[in-house]
């Protein structure tokens, strides 16, 4: 039964999943009905190499056009946890200073990947170190980390963003939500996910995938429990940005791709999601 009670959600996307020219990225998103953009990178340079003129003709743009950034989607965090801490902290503060150029509150993280023969619950202690220290360069800063559910990383299940964020306990550090990274691990979302999330949960990122091959697949035709979340986001009151990412065409380390046309199917799929939940986007 489609819901009565409205509610609006901000409604974003990653604009390099469209095209690699930032022009191209604002139009689909707006012919789609989007008032905001998840900036990843831009003329196909990623969002922490842009040189401060690309990053000035960039906020240029996007004012000219009305655009607003939800977040910046940066790659910290998405290197092995070997690393010096210092390494990601270097690469932070560039991506605060995008954030900063760009008038962007949110910064998306992940939380270290590690070598194959290295047993996961070992680099605990170096991943916590690791996020306190990116979580102070956010707090100093003024902005907000979201820790996205990446496969592969320590954070990849529940339990372990969770221990992340309650054992980092900073209020720079937040939760990004991602359905379809959570299948493609094995776990279902919403049923083992979802109340142990929720407290800390900031920020909506929008794909789904199928637990028989991690195939990614538009947003309600998987087995994310999309509609579910949404229903019971909107029931718990939540009012931040839903961000399409949709990898219909393919995905590699630093993000996916999808085209401007399965970028509107994904759209379309979404919105069908919403309006069976009573969510309007904006």
């Amino acid at each position: 039964m489609v819901s009565t009670t409205q509610v609006t959600w901000q409604l974003s996307g990653f604009g390099d999943e469209i095209d690699d020219d930032p022009a191209v990225q604002i139009a689909v998103l707006q012919a789609l009905g989007a008032n905001h953009i998840e900036v990843r990178s831009a003329w196909g340079t990623n969002i922490v190499d842009l040189s401060d003129e690309q990053l000035q003709a960039l906020a240029a743009l996007l004012a000219d056009k009305g655009m607003k950034v939800s977040a910046i989607a940066s790659p910290i965090g998405k290197v092995d946890v070997s690393l010096p801490v210092e390494h990601e902290v270097e690469r932070l503060r560039r991506a605060v200073n995008a954030a900063k150029v760009l008038d962007a509150n949110y910064i998306r993280i992940f939380s270290f990947y590690y070598g194959e023969s290295v047993q996961v619950d070992s680099i605990r202690d170096d991943v916590i170190e690791r996020m306190r220290a990116l979580a102070g360069v956010a707090e100093e800063a003024g902005v907000i980390l979201l820790h996205e559910n990446e496969k592969d990383i320590f954070g990849d299940v529940p339990d372990r963003v969770l221990d992340i964020i309650e054992t980092v306990d900073s209020p720079a550090l937040k939760v990004a939500w991602d359905a379809a990274n959570f299948v493609q691990v094995g776990v279902k979302p919403f049923d083992e996910g979802y109340a142990k999330l929720r407290p800390h949960l900031e920020y909506l990122q929008v794909k789904d995938a199928l637990f028989a091959n991690g195939h990614v697949v538009p947003a309600g035709e998987g087995d994310g429990d999309v509609l579910k979340t949404v229903e019971a986001l909107k029931a718990d009151g939540y009012e931040g940005f839903a961000s399409l990412e949709p990898h219909l065409a393919g995905a590699h380390g630093l993000g996916g791709f999808s085209g401007p046309t399965a970028f509107g199917i994904a759209a379309r799929a979404f919105a069908k999601v919403t309006a069976e939940a009573g969510v309007q986007t904006a």
